[in-house]
């Protein structure tokens, strides 16, 4: 019967064993994360997002995706 200690160690072995195989793909995949947070802290910082199309149509800063600007009813 396995005792708590032996169980521990069963646990950090399989432990090892996966982070061994996952690691560089997570460390890569944290990287890219922090890559693209620091690039969108900098683009708030300098100033407001510029006007992205959506589906056809110009959204600009201040206004919902969602809103009709004078375009009727779809």
């Amino acid at each position: 019967m396995f005792g708590l200690s032996e169980l521990a160690i069963v646990l950090l072995v399989v432990i090892a064993v996966i982070a061994v195989k996952k690691g560089p793909e997570l460390t890569r995949t944290a990287g890219k994360s922090a890559r693209i947070l620091k690039a969108e802290a900098r683009a708030a910082k300098d100033g407001g997002p510029e006007p992205q199309v959506i589906q056809g149509e110009v959204v600009r800063p201040g206004t919902g995706a969602g809103t009709e600007q004078g375009h009727g009813t779809r």
